[in-house]
């Protein structure tokens, strides 16, 4: 009777007679005619169904038995073309999820599906709306939305990954209650859900990761290496090296990247030294130069974390590559004084932990009381070799410093005197990359110079240098004593989702169809038994399952 009252032109007063009548009543639940009318209203008008938006959640609680027809209506209206409309029923579903938190879950995947759409307002209406949800519950709600990430449609999983990186990842202090629980239980969501990333995505999971308290500062050894765990997982170490795979080099690279801050954890990088001392060095010259760049530079920052067992072992494929880089007579070929820096530091660092290793490979009369120093054998030749090869490079690295010096002077006097905006942006380029050069060479100099010793002390644990590529690391000044003065410091696969920016639908400036159901999706069955929303879901992605792309410009790779 009540839904067809509301089908007239009277509806908005029959609706707002309805919501006066359960306003008033002190027992709603025997006014479940009108409750019934007021579901019905999502059948009427625009006025009306964005009335009953509102009055669908605000008295549900009273009608747990007519919750799936509630909130069936309630996401049909999710779907109207009216924008106002939607709002207010998006706007509505925190409420649903409140007085019936066994729906919470659909409601979630719902919401995440919603994220698709294009008007600001109801975008807004979206995010706040699973906010809402995401603190009501925090597991069923992560729950669903990392079941787009692992296995929805596309479009829908780009605007999740956005959400969860703009408005989750920032969250976690509030969210993530009680603490060791729910690191836990969103670790073991990230972990599924690396099984199929791009480049970006794998960095931002691992960035949240290293956040958590569970592998900060002072974390278990066995939890730091349980990330790396999932880090050589990603970086598919069982499979042979590909010096032609571009996409598989840059995973490598990320993944060796990744795993920085958890060998300075504690973790061991036996695995990737055992890779890249067995797969990646044979093969280095088979590799394009920007990416043979980057391996030796991944070589060089990993290398201060290299076990003395290790160090052992990869040491004569260092030196190797060194004298490849360094000519033993002068040349006028140009010199890759990169690859020598990366190559330099990385035997330094080596040599540091395994000093009496260098005697037989480079002649050092290095002692250290162990049979390994093998003093009593000749290895002058092995001195003679490095030493006239250092001095040829060393001669290079001046003659280049010195060339180089006089072509910035020249080009910021030339910046001086441009007027137009093009070249004067070239020339700053320009001296960006003679700025660069002159580090790497004078890096090259000092790392040189010590090496023509007998016995030289190599750049250890305990020395302060810098990479040419990377940032000097600042001093932390000693906190302020009172009324003291201030004291000085001491020194892959899935193609195309943008993570690091703002993602881009195919569906811009259409209203997105949802297909409600359990989360990661089967479509909701409608009552005349025909599937709602845009169906689909969960049938996989295609080209998922294939390169590593979608980088972000990150660092120095």
């Amino acid at each position: 009777m009540a839904a067809a009252e509301v089908s007239g032109a009277s509806a908005i007063e029959k609706l707002y007679e309805y919501g006066d009548i359960l306003q008033r009543a002190d027992d709603k639940s025997k006014h479940e005619a009108e409750y019934l009318g007021i579901i019905a209203g999502a059948k009427g008008d625009n006025k009306a169904k964005q009335l009953s938006a509102q009055l669908i959640p605000k008295y549900l609680k009273f009608y747990e038995g007519l919750s799936s027809e509630a909130i069936n209506a309630q996401l049909d209206l999710c779907e109207e073309e009216e924008v106002g409309v939607r709002v207010q029923a998006i706007r509505g579903l925190p409420m649903l999820c409140k007085d019936t938190p066994q729906h919470l879950e659909k409601i979630a995947d719902v919401l995440g599906q919603l994220l698709l759409a294009e008007d600001k307002m109801e975008q807004d209406s979206v995010k706040k709306a699973l906010m809402t949800v995401l603190r009501q519950d925090v597991k069923r709600t992560l729950q669903a939305l990392f079941a787009h990430i692992e296995k929805g449609e596309e479009n829908v999983r780009e605007r999740v990954l956005q959400f969860v990186k703009d408005k989750v990842f920032p969250a976690k202090t509030e969210l993530l209650k009680p603490e060791e629980e729910m690191e836990r239980f969103v670790t073991d969501l990230i972990k599924k859900s690396l099984e199929d990333v791009t480049g970006a995505e794998f960095k931002m999971f691992m960035d949240f990761l290293m956040s958590l308290n569970m592998f900060g500062k002072g974390a278990a050894k066995e939890n730091v290496q349980e990330l790396l765990d999932v880090v050589e997982k990603q970086a598919d170490l069982s499979s042979p090296f590909s010096p032609s795979d571009s996409d598989s080099i840059d995973k490598l690279l990320d993944c060796l990247q990744a795993s920085i801050p958890l060998y300075s954890k504690g973790a061991s990088n036996s695995k990737f030294v055992n890779y890249v001392n067995k797969q990646v060095i044979p093969q280095l010259d088979k590799v394009a130069v920007d990416k043979k760049t980057s391996l030796m530079k991944a070589l060089a920052e990993t290398a201060p974390f290299t076990s003395a067992q290790d160090c052992r072992t990869i040491l004569p494929s260092v030196v190797g590559l060194l004298k490849k880089e360094m000519p033993s007579k002068k040349t006028t070929d140009e010199l890759n004084f990169s690859h020598i820096e990366c190559l330099l530091y990385t035997f330094h660092k080596l040599a540091s932990k395994t000093p009496n290793t260098t005697n037989a490979l480079c002649g050092f009369k290095i002692v250290t009381g162990q049979p390994s120093d093998r003093l009593g054998e000749d290895f002058s030749e092995q001195n003679k070799d490095l030493t006239e090869r250092l001095t040829v490079v060393e001669d290079m690295a001046k003659a280049k410093n010195k060339k180089v010096t006089q072509e910035v002077a020249e080009n910021k006097q030339a910046l001086t005197a441009a007027k137009e905006e093009p070249a004067k942006a070239e020339l700053k380029v320009k001296i960006a990359t003679e700025a660069a050069l002159l580090k790497t060479c004078n890096n090259v100099l000092t790392l040189a110079k010590p090496l023509h010793n007998k016995a030289p002390s190599f750049f250890g644990e305990g020395h302060s240098f810098t990479l040419s590529w990377k940032e000097p690391v600042k001093p932390t000044p000693a906190p302020q004593a009172q009324g003291g003065n201030t004291g000085g410091g001491g020194a892959a696969k899935r193609t195309g989702a943008a993570v690091n920016g703002t993602v881009t639908s195919p569906n811009a400036g259409k209203r997105p169809k949802t297909a409600v159901g359990a989360p990661g999706g089967q479509a909701r069955q409608a009552g005349n038994g025909a599937a709602m929303g845009g169906g689909g879901r969960g049938r996989g992605r295609p080209g998922g399952r294939g390169a590593w792309r979608g980088r972000g410009g990150r660092g120095f790779w």
